[in-house]
């Protein structure tokens, strides 16, 4: 096969990934606590026809050498955890966290997932739950006949009942932050997973040691900045562009070969 065939073929599927990857950031620009992606590459493994200091005579090197590269491909796509934009909802069970920090959420399997998405509902059973019914870790329990509801910047929530003015504490929310979060694995309804990778879930109370503060009555939007992926998607057509011309080329090439040989 001709060398630029191959070398074109994985620019093509290098920067189809990456047209894959902006689409993803695009469709979830709305998406609350989302974290946009970057497709990672790195050049594929060189053809060595002369090494670079080799010995040409007793007393001179080569200079560069003679090294061909097989092309490219994609090692990896990486989470930013950049702060999104904090939109006021007024809705006392909104929270969102401004700063380093997750929420935690108990899984129906018994694992803990984690989340940036601050959108909490009360279910039938008074428990505080995201908008899958999963239960946020520690549990918060409601009791019946509550007024109102606050959620201090340090995670304490308060209550007060319709016959009552005086707030009663009724839960302590702590939220969790990992060495590397860029490692944690992305399962889709907002979570993310512990991995190898991200280190272990460090426990802490918010706005204390680092943590960020929870903001109740808003929501973290999306970090996802529509006009940088326009322009992030433009010069993906145009490089996918150039590799197909790569590829027509060379079969231009060896046709001409064909045709006068």
């Amino acid at each position: 096969m001709h060398k630029a065939l191959w070398v074109g073929k994985t620019g093509l599927h290098a920067q189809d990934m990456k047209l894959a990857t902006i689409s993803n950031n695009m469709a979830n620009a709305s998406t609350t606590g989302f974290k946009k992606d970057r497709a990672v590459f790195e050049d594929l493994i060189y053809q060595v026809q002369r090494q670079p200091g080799a010995q040409t005579t007793q007393n001179t090197q080569l200079p560069s050498g003679l090294q061909l590269g097989t092309g490219v491909r994609t090692v990896g796509t990486q989470k930013l955890f950049t702060q999104g934009d904090l939109n006021t909802t007024e809705q006392p069970l909104d929270m969102a966290i401004n700063g380093r920090g997750f929420f935690q959420i108990l899984m129906p399997d018994g694992n803990i997932a984690y989340t940036r998405d601050g959108t909490f509902h009360i279910n039938a059973e008074g428990q505080v739950v995201n908008a899958s019914g999963y239960l946020l870790e520690p549990d918060v329990q409601v009791p019946d006949q509550t007024r109102t509801i606050t959620v201090g910047a340090d995670g304490i929530v308060t209550a007060v009942a319709d016959n009552d003015n005086i707030p009663f504490e009724i839960g302590q929310i702590d939220i969790v932050d990992f060495v590397n979060p860029a490692g944690l694995q992305a399962i889709g309804g907002n979570l993310f997973l512990e991995t190898a990778a991200s280190g272990q879930a460090q426990l802490g109370v918010p706005s204390l040691d680092g943590f960020g503060a929870i903001i109740q009555g808003a929501l973290e939007t999306s970090n996802v900045t529509i006009v940088e992926e326009m322009v992030n998607m433009i010069s993906t057509q145009r490089a996918y562009e150039m590799n197909s011309k790569v590829v027509s080329t060379a079969d231009q090439m060896l046709g001409f070969l064909n045709q006068n040989l």
